[in-house]
């Protein structure tokens, strides 16, 4: 990497300032819609069955489908992202699942919403990739952690706006004005996103140091304060890191913690929390109850992600992962001996808890983790891979989960859970970097 503009030490020492939130706003606006499109799934596939638009082997294919474009998505992005430049990526996407969203509020039947998924899912596996590594590239070092964390809790808030707006929605008007909210939202912010710029870590490590020294300076200009900055520090002498490092030690390790830990967060949420409302249904509950229980269910999805973002930075990624996966390992236990019809209370309290656990994981693993443990050079194709590997897993866990469902019930579900939490906490206690108060160029330099 060329060292003459220094870009990741001028972006490390600059104040926070109105710069730094209009980052993290315009990203986390389509991060938002993206959220939004991720959990529209459970309330839009428990009417649909419900009406009789499908069936559950379709609602399975519905998911596997979004999770195989997902998957693509998450792989393209990785690659056209470090070779295009980030903000041509987070552009492109946000316009494929926008207009794919308003297509589906269209369909006419059930193979064409299947469909329609897919183009959304290209999109949405694209969009985390992108999102979550662009903001890392531009906030402070000491205070990543919380940015980061909070981005992931503006993607998990479309899970309570989900859950709302289905609520309010789908039993008096049906699923299809799920889609045209996700749709228009979503082209709006690909409006307004033009203004985001280029990361001038990314410029730097592509030899375009004029067009990133332009960057920074524009930059230091708008965010200065009255006394002047600060010198940067001196930058780091890294090599260049080709792409063959991720098949080495030690960023194979890396590799192999990321993809695993993406795995299980994936299948956390994609093969429980969105069967939730499917989960009430098959335990006696009425739509409109099964809908409620999960508007309640999902304000825990903030509460975990505001957990994570204060002990990302405050005691650390990783032990903050091992004690979330511990922590959801003991109530999803709990949670698998209770019966929603027939106690309440105790399906509401436990699994209060039990979704704040694995929003610590997602807020963590999504947002922070995963996007630090690799160089600049490889940042999105590295993250892209392991995204990949974890969207793979969840192109078959509908499946998985519908067949545990059917013969196994809820406590079967959660025993699956439960294991792949067990295999997390070793191998991020093994293997896991800790990159708290670390510059990405520290952690580069150790990788290489």
């Amino acid at each position: 990497m060329a060292t003459t503009v220094n870009a990741g030490a001028r972006l490390d020492r600059l104040p926070i300032s109105s710069f730094h939130y209009r980052i993290f706003w315009l990203v986390g606006a389509g991060m938002f819609f993206d959220g939004y499109d991720l959990y529209v799934a459970g309330g839009v596939l428990a009417d649909v069955i419900h009406t009789h638009f499908s069936t559950l082997p379709q609602n399975l294919k519905f998911l596997s489908l979004t999770f195989v474009g997902m998957t693509l998505g998450a792989l393209i992005t990785g690659f056209v992202g470090d070779a295009l430049g980030r903000r041509f990526t987070y552009q492109i996407n946000l316009l494929i699942f926008g207009l794919a969203s308003l297509a589906a509020a269209f369909a006419q039947n059930m193979d064409q919403l299947i469909v329609c998924r897919f183009v959304q899912g290209l999109g949405l596996g694209a969009e985390i990739v992108v999102g979550y590594s662009t903001l890392t590239e531009f906030v402070p070092p000491k205070t990543r952690g919380r940015w980061l964390s909070f981005m992931a809790f503006i993607v998990v808030a479309g899970f309570p706006a989900t859950a709302i707006l289905s609520y309010l929605i789908i039993p008096n008007f049906g699923w299809r004005p799920m889609f045209v909210i996700a749709g228009i939202g979503s082209l709006i912010v690909w409006y307004l996103r033009k203004r985001l710029p280029e990361s001038p870590r990314w410029l730097e490590s592509k030899d375009r140091t004029a067009e990133a020294a332009t960057l920074l300076q524009a930059i230091e200009k708008e965010v200065a304060p009255a006394g002047g900055l600060p010198a940067p520090a001196m930058a780091a002498a890294v090599a260049p890191v080709p792409a063959s490092a991720m098949l080495k030690p030690p960023i194979l390790q890396s590799m192999i913690v990321g993809s695993w830990a993406l795995v299980t967060i994936n299948t956390l949420i994609f093969g429980f929390v969105i069967f939730l409302p499917q989960f009430f249904l098959r335990q006696g509950l009425t739509i409109t109850n099964s809908l409620a229980y999960t508007l309640v269910l999902s304000a825990a999805s903030l509460i975990g992600c505001a957990i994570g973002a204060y002990t990302a930075d405050f005691i650390g990624r990783r032990w903050t992962i091992i004690g979330a996966s511990i922590a959801a390992i003991v109530f999803g236990w709990f949670y698998a001996r209770f019966n929603a019809a027939s106690d309440p209370a105790a399906v509401l309290s436990v699994g209060f808890v039990l979704i704040v656990a694995i929003y610590v994981l997602t807020a963590v693993l999504f947002g922070v983790y995963t996007p630090e443990l690799f160089p600049t050079e490889i940042r999105l194709r590295a993250n892209g891979i392991c995204n990949t590997i974890g969207r793979g897993a969840t192109v078959v866990s509908p499946f998985v989960v519908g067949f545990l469902m059917v013969h196994y019930h809820l406590p079967g579900v959660l025993w699956l859970m439960i294991a792949l939490l067990v295999v997390q906490i070793m191998l991020v206690f093994a293997w896991g970097v800790e990159p708290r108060n670390r510059t990405l160029e520290d952690v580069a330099a150790q990788a290489s």
